[in-house]
């Protein structure tokens, strides 16, 4: 039984819930509602919320270095993107041919400024196609790994010489070596997710260097030592928790978007919070999240 106190922020209601973003500048959360085109902002201490429709999937959201605008993952591609004073969308790379059927889907930058993002068949969960795609400061992108159903959370060691990326598909989280140049050492598998356990989706890494993990399907988001030792869980009122990052003021509330896909029109009335946004305060502080550039 969890011993947190988890709380409902917002029913938005979302179909995936993703991306979330801690932007202390701000006060605010950021996260996404990938198939409703969605962009969603919550600023923790007034509760006001902001919403932007999206001319396509949106995928995710990161902050740049330089404070102009953010980057964002799109269905087909990576841009560059500004919410105000007007949404304005430019794109850098658009990797996939048409008519593939892949798309974007999550993401993160690293200590060195580096945006990692995977892709994924948009349908067919079964095919191995999804990329893993860096893109460096210059905007230059690069493919780092391939052969992936699902690409999910991409997360760094403190020391910033380890990534961690799921295979939401597999089950299967794998660790990276990663050296100062961006280059990728040979997957190592980090931990696999058995039964009961849910699927490993969206992840944070906190400020002693453990491992929070969404696990889909699971109804819990749990951490884990670097080693991949399950040391707290925290039971959620939904099946799908989707991502999760560290924020508020003092980097100690988890927050954690959901999804109402894939479940069944019984289960989303066992579970009315479903695709909510929720809140937990947690005893160890994350770490800013990186930008790119």
């Amino acid at each position: 039984m969890s011993k947190h106190d988890v709380q409902c922020l917002w029913e938005v209601g979302a179909q995936l819930g993703e991306g979330p973003l801690w932007m202390a500048e701000q006060n605010r959360l950021y996260f996404v509602d990938l198939k409703q085109q969605m962009l969603h902002a919550l600023e923790a201490g007034s509760g006001q919320r902001r919403s932007w429709a999206m001319p396509d999937y949106m995928c995710w959201l990161i902050a740049r270095r330089d404070g102009d605008g953010f980057m964002a993952g799109l269905r087909d591609g990576i841009a560059r993107i500004w919410l105000e004073p007007e949404l304005r969308i430019e794109y850098l790379h658009r990797p996939f041919a048409e008519g593939s059927g892949l798309r974007m889907n999550d993401a993160k930058a690293d200590s060195a400024g580096r945006l990692w993002a995977g892709s994924m068949h948009n349908h067919d969960y079964q095919q191995a196609v999804g990329k893993l795609f860096r893109l460096d400061p210059d905007n230059s992108l690069q493919v780092a790994d391939e052969g992936y159903h699902i690409c999910n959370g991409p997360s760094f060691s403190l020391d910033g010489a380890t990534m961690y990326h799921t295979d939401s598909y597999e089950g299967r989280i794998y660790s990276y070596a990663l050296a100062a140049d961006g280059t990728l050492g040979a997957p190592r598998v980090w931990r696999t997710f058995g039964e009961g356990e849910g699927s490993p989706d969206g992840m944070t890494v906190d400020s002693e260097g453990c491992v929070w993990i969404a696990q889909w399907g699971g109804s819990r988001v749990c951490r884990y030592s670097p080693a991949g030792e399950l040391l707290d869980t925290i039971a959620m009122p939904v099946r799908n928790p989707a991502s999760c990052t560290l924020g508020g003021a003092d980097l100690k509330t988890l927050f954690i978007t959901t999804a109402r896909e894939d479940n069944t029109p019984e289960q989303l009335a066992a579970h009315p919070l479903t695709g909510a946004v929720f809140a937990v305060r947690v005893d160890v502080a994350g770490v800013p999240a990186a930008r790119f550039g």
